[in-house]
């Protein structure tokens, strides 16, 4: 068996050579979408600034701006002749002399005859603002030295005109949509989504809006579970049902997903028994690349392709039929390999947030793969992590994974664990995302 780690990295190796030679962003159809549909999509064009960030120099502080050679220290007398408010300038055309100034407020243009703002809790203000007829002009003191150019955000500080503000391969967050809405763009070029294509086998299996008709059937719970984990990501789900436990209609639906997904992930059928077809399909109609893997649970995964009389090979991902082996398989290798997939640049690619916490109880394990425990983490009264276990670890076990917000991830090679021993955890990323 394949670990968990050399599993993760031959995935990530092969979307490297599947973005460079099998499908490069070069050859990705664009869509171009309304601003606040973006977010979560990946660039697919340089963004270019069309103006300067701030576009004139800007006042950062309410207060007066003063004009070029005015005595700066403290005691020094101001006569205030106008005001300058955001959005309401001081007109150009009206001069500003040395030991002058205008009232100004926080994000209003700075005159050009002015080269400081002086904050009005350096001046007195606060003892003649009763006294002050805003319609004439009138005096301050400096109550503290300034200096030259204090308290100016000066025009293209922060964005030069034409300067390349966001770059191909972006994943597109909260605080771009607010970058790209100060530059007044409303639109965006994105890389049309990847179509993962999304099946459940198995004779047993009712979908959940149905009837079930006898005790020996079950609600499919894991295209639910999959399109709620992947529905974050910039691609649009094909849900190709359940497929009974047979050949030829499992070689039927998988012929068909191959030729309308990018990817092919499935649920069950994927192990040893009499009914489980898909490895056979898979094999028939393109490669099995990994089988197997050293981790509890979710010891028969599938990492393979499709190719065959394909332009390029469909990857292919090959789940166990457990939920908690779905949920481990999903967040330990497909959602990455999709965001991989989805000409995200690497730096933009979610991380997996793991942390050490002090086990509050004792843990089962035995040596020979990498163990994925339900657990409940909380903070110590001293705010320290610390995490409890859950006794039954069974991979069915639907409440104990509803109920839990992190996995316990324990090595390969380690055995039982007890309380007090420091512990890596991996919280579940929907808390946090």
């Amino acid at each position: 068996m394949i670990t968990v780690e050399a599993l993760q990295e031959a995935i990530i190796q092969r979307i490297a050579a599947y973005n460079t030679e099998d499908f490069p962003r070069t050859n990705r159809t664009v869509n171009t979408v309304r601003l606040l549909d973006s977010c979560n999509q990946i660039l697919a064009q340089d963004i270019v600034s069309p103006f300067a960030i701030p576009r004139q120099n800007v006042s950062a502080m309410d207060g007066y701006a003063i004009a070029k050679g005015s005595q700066l220290e403290s005691d020094s007398q101001i006569d205030i002749i106008g005001e300058s408010q955001a959005g309401s300038p001081y007109p150009n055309d009206m001069p500003i002399l040395s030991g002058q100034g205008v009232r100004i407020f926080t994000g209003a243009v700075v005159p050009g005859s002015c080269d400081t703002v002086i904050m009005q809790e350096n001046t007195n203000f606060a003892e003649i603002r009763d006294s002050i007829d805003k319609s004439k002009p009138y005096s301050i003191t400096l109550t503290q030295a300034a200096k030259v150019d204090n308290n100016i955000r000066k025009q293209g500080e922060e964005i030069a005109p034409d300067e390349v503000v966001l770059q191909t391969g972006k994943r597109l967050n909260p605080t771009d949509i607010s970058l790209l809405a100060n530059l007044g763009v409303a639109q965006v070029a994105v890389f049309k989504p990847l179509v993962v294509g999304l099946l459940a086998t198995g004779d047993e299996l009712v979908a959940i809006d149905d009837e079930l008709e006898s005790l020996a059937q079950i609600y499919n719970s894991n295209t639910p579970t999959l399109k709620s984990l992947l529905a974050h990501l910039p691609i649009v789900i094909q849900d190709y049902g359940i497929i009974a436990d047979h050949l030829d209609k499992t070689t039927l639906a998988v012929a068909q997903a191959m030729q309308e997904c990018d990817v092919l992930v499935s649920t069950a059928g994927v192990s040893v028994g009499d009914y489980d077809f898909l490895t056979t399909v898979i094999a028939q109609l393109g490669q099995i690349n990994h089988y197997k893997v050293a981790m509890k649970p979710g010891k028969p995964f599938v990492f393979g392709e499709l190719n065959k009389n394909l332009a390029k090979p469909v990857l292919y991902f090959g789940l166990p039929g457990n939920p908690l082996s779905t949920v481990v398989g999903a967040l330990q290798f497909v959602i990455p390999a999709l965001w991989q997939m989805s000409g995200a640049d690497e730096s933009e690619q979610p991380l997996s947030l793991t942390l050490q916490a002090t086990l509050i109880t004792d843990v089962k394990k035995s040596a020979g793969r990498k163990d994925f425990q339900r657990g409940v983490l909380s903070k110590d009264e001293t705010g320290n992590y610390q995490v409890a276990c859950f006794t039954g670890q069974q991979s069915h076990r639907i409440k104990q994974l509803s109920h839990a917000n992190c996995f316990i991830v324990l090595d390969k090679d380690s055995e039982n664990v007890v309380a007090g021993a420091q512990v890596n955890v991996q919280p579940f990323p929907w808390l946090h995302r």
